[in-house]
């Protein structure tokens, strides 16, 4: 009987001892919890499964079934995310407030067209307007850099506001055979813009800035004439090829109608710039804001500038590279090339609607 009061109370014993040092071990833990929460590493701990999860359905519910003010309210963050990134990628003396409004797109109006046709000159005027942004350099995006991926290209455009038109321009896009299948795939509805010049004068001024690169190129004659005896001319010549303007013209009407393109005359630019511009302008579907009142012609260089603007010094020309003079062509030379051009200008006038009068 004495023993077994004796095993009772040790088992009590045990079961309190038990006890005691569950509540340590808890207390210690929480103490613990308590401690680290303090200094701040609660943040680091895991997610709860249910919590993932529950991320996980809310963002396929924003992509399948939210409603259109949901969506709207997304875009919008996305968008305030964006704006915000501008402010912490440098140093706040460098931030441009211009980069922080607005959002990047796609271009609705690209300058396809052609090299040495009078491109530049035309973005450099279409930048006088408030209402068009576009990227300074070359993206080269659907000839070059198409593997890089739209979203690449995106990022390469100007921030733009409501009312306000993206734009680019890539000379070499007009040639490219794979170019109007890809800009098609971006957007059908994209406004496409291509200067154009006599296909000769062209030429020459093509082969001229290529010289200045290359003083060791050979003479332009040699370049244009596979044979010089038979006068046939070579049309893997780059010079030569661009100016084939109606080939290059049938393959773009494949994808896009002829309302979808504006052929701007690279004469017409230089000799009437304010009438020229009156033409894009209404194309592109904005207030005629450039006019005869910015362009003064510059006598030295050849071709018009840009009247100076408030606070400005100086008028704004091209840069020294335009307005080269070009080299001596032998006068049989460039006829004969005429020549060759001709039946392709009249198919060019036939498909444009228009007479650039280059014959």
């Amino acid at each position: 009987m004495g023993c077994s009061k004796w095993r009772a109370a040790l088992n009590i014993g045990h079961l309190r001892v038990q006890s005691k040092l569950s509540v340590f071990f808890t207390m210690i833990i929480l103490f613990t919890y308590l401690f680290y929460c303090l200094n701040g590493y609660c943040d680091s701990l895991p997610r709860p499964v249910y919590d993932q999860q529950s991320n996980h359905q809310n963002k396929i519910t924003l992509n399948d079934g939210a409603s259109q003010q949901e969506k709207i309210t997304h875009n919008a963050s996305q968008v305030f995310r964006e704006q915000m990134s501008d402010f912490s990628d440098g140093s706040s003396d460098n931030i441009s407030i211009a980069n922080t409004f607005g959002s990047k797109k796609f271009p609705q109006a690209i300058i396809i067209g052609v090299k040495k046709g009078g491109t530049r000159a035309l973005l450099e005027f279409l930048r006088i307007h408030p209402d068009v942004r576009a990227v300074g350099s070359e993206p080269h995006f659907f000839d070059r850099f198409y593997d890089k991926g739209l979203d690449w290209y995106r990022n390469l455009m100007p921030r733009t506001l409501e009312g306000q038109i993206t734009m680019e321009k890539t000379p070499s896009y007009f040639i490219t055979k794979e170019a109007p299948r890809r800009v098609f795939s971006m957007s059908r509805h994209t406004k496409l813009i291509v200067v154009v010049r006599d296909p000769v004068t062209r030429a020459v001024s093509d082969y001229t800035q290529t010289l200045t690169k290359s003083p060791g190129l050979p003479s332009f004659q040699n370049l244009a004439f596979r044979n010089a005896t038979t006068g046939l001319i070579d049309t893997t010549w780059s010079a030569v090829r661009i100016g084939i303007y109606a080939k290059h013209l049938e393959n773009w009407l494949r994808f896009f109608p002829l309302s979808r393109l504006l052929f701007v005359s690279g004469e017409r630019l230089v000799t009437d710039p304010a009438g020229e511009m009156g033409r894009v302008q209404d194309f592109l579907g904005l207030k005629r804001v450039v006019t005869d009142k910015h362009f003064y012609f510059n006598q030295t260089k050849g071709f018009p500038c840009l009247k100076k603007p408030e606070g400005s010094s100086r008028p704004r020309c091209l840069g020294k590279s335009k307005g080269r003079p070009h080299p001596q062509i032998p006068s049989e030379v460039l006829h004969r090339l005429r020549d060759f051009y001709r039946p392709f200008n009249l198919k060019f006038y036939q498909m444009t609607g228009h007479n650039f009068g280059w014959d």
